[in-house]
């Protein structure tokens, strides 16, 4: 049995990432709460830019509809 990489995950576009302008009172990331699956995650605390866990994404697309800002989408690969 082989097992197969994704095919399709979350990717953050950092230069649009900006909790603070989402929260400006807790700087909690909405994309990042979104997350059910806790792939989307603020590691170094509020106000701080989420990461994605790629290989655990799930492709829910949840935290890309939280996203105020856009800075959240689709990464495909071939």
């Amino acid at each position: 049995m082989s097992l197969q990489a994704k095919k399709k995950f979350a990717m953050v576009e950092y230069d649009r990432c900006d909790p603070e302008q989402c929260d400006p009172d807790t700087g909690k990331c909405p994309a990042a709460q979104a997350c059910e699956y806790k792939v989307l995650k603020q590691l170094d605390g509020p106000f701080e830019q989420p990461m994605v866990f790629q290989d655990q994404c799930m492709g829910c697309w949840d935290c890309m509809e939280a996203c105020p800002l856009d800075a959240v989408s689709i990464k495909e690969v071939s």
